[in-house]
């Protein structure tokens, strides 16, 4: 996410802590990068000239140039301003203070919609409440098929009805919610080929009848500026509350998301991250600003280990790690829950200082393929294998390759980490540092 204009931000302000004291004539040439960089991100153009006019207000000032760290303060002013620009503080959905909250979802075909309503409706049954979604799409073929589809997938009640009106259909099924006592009406609307007027009218009458407490914009963040046109279109007919910004994971520019609050007024609310039906989280503008400069997003990391990690299983390992008594079936526990947390590559971005030492890291060590490796060996280990590594010989080696479809130097190469990451744990509980970096020369 934003891996393009992440590297350009990070190479200017490497070459601003290079210089050590700063003049005027510095800073202006550190902004002209900014701002070129910006504009390659597909921001749009008077975002740009307004952020970096700001920015240079600030950062030609006495008291960042004469500071001791001149650099740093003008790398916090930029982070100041890049908060600014993606919304200031969160926006949070909308609760009724009589359940349920309506929720309608509008945008144009093809930006995962449909799929972003089921999204949704698990993001809200994670924080305790209970959704309801209604298949209000009657003009895509298979659309409601989908919806049911998904709704069966993670037992979460779908409302669809045959050959009825849009505005009835959602209609019918706010009756439903409050009959079933659910929380929230998530409605997922028919998305538009284009800007058409005839279809814009439907979504009028919808949004008149039902009054929905949020009108989020389904946008793909991949189209930069063609998103944050659909959202100016949207919200000057229909009236949005917010954005929920698809594909975010995929989009190494960020154009949408830097350039959409400032010139429509409407924040974005949530995060597409990836397939997965898990793959959305809230957007927080501080910690976003904080990923792009590449100070990582430490919060986050933090509340995805505590949605992901079991901690009575975490506990034992702790015991286990202590006593440099765990096994592959230990290591293979861990892999999983790591890999609830989601890509590697997204968890990367969240350590502070490690997005760019990661760019350094051979393909491999962040791709999750080399996870999925890793978890068929082990698979294909018996559960004395696993228990005790040790007795694994040459033939054993074949015998596990040829199972999880690997070759033996894999099965080698996994072995040999394993026991390095062991002799390292006995050696820190003994007291004893060990030398880390020896490791991976």
């Amino acid at each position: 996410m934003f891996e393009s204009l992440s590297d350009k931000l990070q190479r200017v302000f490497a070459k601003l802590n290079n210089k050590g004291k700063l003049t005027e004539k510095d800073v202006e040439e550190a902004l002209r990068e900014v701002r070129l960089a910006l504009l390659e991100a597909d921001v749009n153009f008077k975002v740009v000239k307004d952020f970096v006019g700001r920015v240079r207000e600030k950062a030609v000032g006495v008291e960042v140039l004469k500071s001791l760290t001149p650099a740093q303060q003008v790398v916090k002013v930029v982070n100041e301003e890049l908060v600014n620009v993606l919304g200031g503080g969160q926006s949070r959905l909308e609760n009724a203070s009589q359940p349920p909250t309506v929720v309608m979802l509008v945008g144009l075909q093809g930006s995962g919609k449909t799929t972003t309503a089921a999204k949704l409706a698990l993001h809200l049954r994670k924080a305790g409440h209970k959704p309801l979604m209604v298949a209000a799409d009657v003009y895509r073929p298979a659309a409601i098929t989908q919806l049911i589809t998904l709704g069966k997938q993670l037992d979460i009640p779908v409302y669809s009805e045959d050959k009825a009106k849009p505005a009835d259909i959602c209609n019918n099924a706010l009756r439903r919610a409050r009959e079933i006592g659910a929380s929230h009406l998530i409605l997922d609307t028919a998305g538009r080929l284009h800007i058409d007027e005839a279809m814009m009218q439907e979504l009028v009458a919808i949004r008149g009848r039902m009054k929905p407490h949020e009108v989020l914009l389904i946008a793909d963040a991949m189209t930069g500026q063609d998103a944050v046109k659909a959202a100016q279109e949207f919200n000057g007919q229909v009236g949005l509350t917010g954005l929920i910004l698809t594909k975010a994971d995929g989009d190494a520019r960020g154009g949408a998301a830097l350039s959409v609050k400032s010139v429509t007024g409407v924040p974005i609310k949530l995060l597409g991250t990836g397939e997965k039906l898990d793959a959305l989280e809230p957007f927080y503008p501080d910690r976003m600003a904080s990923r792009i400069l590449g100070m990582g997003d430490v919060l986050s990391l933090i509340e995805k280990a505590q949605a992901n990690v079991d901690q009575e299983q975490a506990k034992a390992l702790e015991k286990k790690l202590r006593s440099a008594n765990f096994d592959l079936a230990d290591f293979l526990s861990q892999l999983q829950q790591v890999k609830k947390m989601g890509p590697l590559s997204q968890l990367v971005e969240m350590i502070p200082g490690f997005s760019s030492l990661g760019k350094k890291l051979p393909t491999e060590a962040t791709d999750d393929r080399q996870l999925k490796r890793i978890e068929a060996i082990i698979f294909s280990m018996t559960p004395e294998e696993r228990r005790n590594p040790a007795i694994i010989d040459g033939s054993r080696r074949r015998r596990i390759s040829r199972g999880s479809g690997t070759t033996p130097a894999d099965v080698n190469q996994l072995l040999n980490q394993f026991n390095q990451m062991r002799k390292m744990m006995k050696q820190i509980s003994s007291g004893r540092l060990p030398n880390i970096m020896g490791m991976f020369r």
